[in-house]
Formats: C-alpha cells, sequence, structure tokens
C-alpha cells in the first residue's frame, strides 16, 4: 500500500512541475499545435500551443513507478512491465505523428496505416509476452488469460493463444484511438482518464485482498500482481492530475497524440491483465460514446450518399449527417456550449460511467460469482 501512495505521489510531483519545463522548452523549440480547419473554428486560438505534453505523463508515471520500488526495495512485476510497456510503446507512436505534424507545420500527421501498423507491433509484442508460460507466477498465473472477461474470466469463453492475441489486439488498438479521439478539448481526456486509472487503482487494490492466494472460495480472484498493477495505476493517476493543472481550459499545453494514445493502451492493459476486458466498456463508457459518434456519423453520411434505399427508409438527402460535426464534444460545441462546458460535463458523465463499474465491480462479488 506504501508504494501506490509512493507511486501517485512522486508521479503528480514530477508532473506538475515537468509539464511547467516542458512549456518553456517546447515553445522555445516552436513545437507548437497544428488546428484542423475542418474543425470548430473557436480552436483556431489553439494554434501554437505547445504540444507533445504527453511525453511529461508517460516519464513522471514511469519515473514514479520506478522510484516507489526503490524506495519500498520491492521488485518489478511481470504484470506492471507490459502495462508501461503498452504506455510507452503507444507513446512512441504518438510522437511521431506529433513530431511530423510540428515538423511539416501541418495538422495531419502519420497516415492512418502507419499509424495503425505502429499500434499493431506494439499491442501483438504485449499479447505474446503476455501469455508466455516463462511469465508464470508461483500460482501458475500468466500476467493474461486467453478467456474473454468482464469480471472476471469467463471460462466457457476461452479462446486460442492466436486468437487471444487478437483480441488484445483489438482492445489496445480501439482503446487506444477512443482516447486520440476524446482529446479534442482542453483537459477532457486527461480529466475523464484521471477517473478511470483511479477506478483500476481500487480494482487492483481489491483484487489483492480478495487474491485466491489469501481468501480462496468462489469469489476470490485469480490475477496475477494485482497490487503491483494498482501501484501503476495510482501512478498514472498522479501523472494525469498533475498535467491536468496546465492542460486545463484555457491549455497552455496540449497532450498530443502522444499521450492520447499512450493513455489508451495503459488502459487497454489494465482491462486485460486485471481480467475486465468488458467492464473497460463501462468504466471507459465516455470514450465509448465519442467514438460510436464518429462511427455512426461515417456510416451514415457514407450510406446516405451510395444508396437511394438507405435514404427512402430514413427520409434523408444524399450526405446526411446525424451529428452537426464529430467527434461528439464538438457537436456540442457547434450548439452553442462553451468549451469548458462541455469539458466538465463530460467529466461528470466519466464520474458516472466509473461509478456504475465500480458498482457492477462490487456487487458481483458481493453476490457471489
Amino acid at each position: 500500500m506504501r508504494a501506490i501512495l509512493l507511486g501517485g505521489g512522486f508521479a503528480l510531483l514530477i508532473s506538475l512541475l515537468g509539464t511547467r519545463v516542458a512549456i518553456r522548452a517546447l515553445t522555445t523549440l516552436g513545437y507548437g499545435q497544428e488546428v484542423r480547419d475542418d474543425g470548430p473554428t473557436t480552436h483556431h486560438v489553439k494554434r501554437g500551443t505547445p504540444t507533445m505534453g504527453g511525453v511529461v505523463i508517460v516519464a513522471a508515471t514511469a519515473l514514479g513507478y520506478g522510484l516507489a520500488k526503490l524506495i519500498t526495495l520491492e521488485a518489478p512485476s511481470a504484470s506492471a512491465l507490459l502495462v508501461l510497456f503498452l504506455l510507452v510503446g503507444c507513446g512512441m507512436v504518438g510522437f511521431l505523428d506529433d513530431y511530423i505534424k510540428v515538423a511539416k507545420r501541418r495538422s495531419l500527421g502519420l497516415r492512418s496505416k502507419a499509424k495503425m501498423i505502429g499500434l499493431t507491433l506494439v499491442a501483438v509484442v504485449f499479447g505474446v509476452l503476455s501469455l508466455l508460460p516463462a511469465l508464470e507466477d508461483d500460482a501458475g498465473l500468466t500476467p493474461a488469460s486467453t478467456a474473454i472477461s468482464f469480471i472476471r474470466d469467463i471460462e466457457w469463453l476461452t479462446l486460442p493463444a492466436v486468437l487471444a492475441v487478437v483480441l488484445f489486439w483489438l482492445v489496445i488498438t480501439g482503446t487506444s484511438n477512443a482516447v486520440n479521439i476524446t482529446d479534442g478539448l482542453d483537459g477532457l481526456a486527461a480529466g475523464a482518464s484521471v477517473m478511470v486509472f483511479g477506478a483500476y487503482m481500487l480494482v487492483g487494490i481489491w483484487q489483492n485482498n480478495q487474491s485466491c492466494d489469501i481468501t480462496g472460495g468462489s469469489t476470490c480472484y485469480d490475477v496475477r500482481d494485482p497490487l503491483d498493477l494498482a501501484v501503476v495505476a495510482a501512478a498514472l493517476t498522479g501523472a494525469c492530475f498533475g498535467f491536468l493543472w496546465w492542460n486545463a481550459s484555457p491549455a497552455s499545453i496540449i497532450m498530443g497524440d502522444t499521450g492520447s494514445l499512450a493513455l489508451g493502451g495503459a488502459l487497454a492493459g489494465f482491462a486485460i491483465l486485471t481480467r475486465t476486458e468488458l467492464l473497460l466498456l463501462v468504466l471507459g463508457g465516455l470514450f465509448v460514446v465519442i467514438t460510436m459518434s464518429v462511427v455512426i456519423q461515417v456510416v451514415v453520411f457514407k450510406a446516405s450518399r451510395g444508396s437511394a434505399l438507405f435514404r427512402q427508409v430514413f427520409r434523408v438527402d444524399p450526405g446526411y449527417r446525424v451529428f452537426r460535426i464529430a467527434p461528439l464534444h464538438h457537436h456540442f460545441e457547434q450548439l452553442g456550449w462553451a468549451e469548458v462546458t462541455v469539458a466538465i460535463r463530460f467529466w461528470i458523465i466519466t464520474g458516472l460511467c466509473v461509478a456504475t463499474g465500480l458498482g457492477v465491480f462490487y456487487a458481483e462479488w458481493v453476490v457471489g460469482y
């Protein structure tokens, strides 16, 4: 438990102070944000705001965790190192994307195919390592499981190892892109991430206290290294908190794809390693809704242009748009909501999703598995 407090505290302090240093350095280098011309016009004032701030979040998390382990004289666990691998790996893909944007002074960085190739490489390496028999603990548990999970492994939904890696790829690429899409308003992604990572910290603590190695019984949890996963989650919570001080509206720095892809990858890692893959859809409900708004917008727009039957059935014109603009948070901006209002209300939605997810998680244990 001491490591959790130390990891979160160190990461918060490093992020809070380090972000200020990063703002000065990035401003000096001229690494400013490029803004899409087809986005809300109110965002044009953000052009030139220092970007790639996600580097600070990643560094603060790794340093906070490392210092906590050093002070408590505890060895890092395989599960924690795998989450950090996802954090750094997905962050590096985002860093390349951000660097191309600032170097070439354009709003588009890596091509979508190149970005997906990078995320796929990170996800596959993670998937293979997390299922390696060499990483089994004394109880015979590997960091990840081949079974699809909700609050724990669903034994009758066990997959072959190859398909399990495919599932991990889907969760990692989907979640990283979902957080990336959400990162469109000052403080929105950072604030939402604080709550979801905080939830996974509590999940890890509870799974450790009710571990099958300690309590036994039908409601215990077969999860490798839950307490060390809680330390990483605490470090991420602290790092996002510290960054949010500078990222809140009006933002002095933007996390960029470096931060959003890294945070999304880490969230996916927690879901996979704590055996709560489907629960992530509830805890990260805001990310799901915002991503689905983009999917709906694209599907309806293309269908209305290409299918006369679709237009006739739904009585829409060619090129019909469900939302004024996607993602969803920009739609509300176009309706006249202030940016800070959208961010705060979406934080509230995230809080409700997290409360619901933790409630379901605890209720399943109370009722009995």
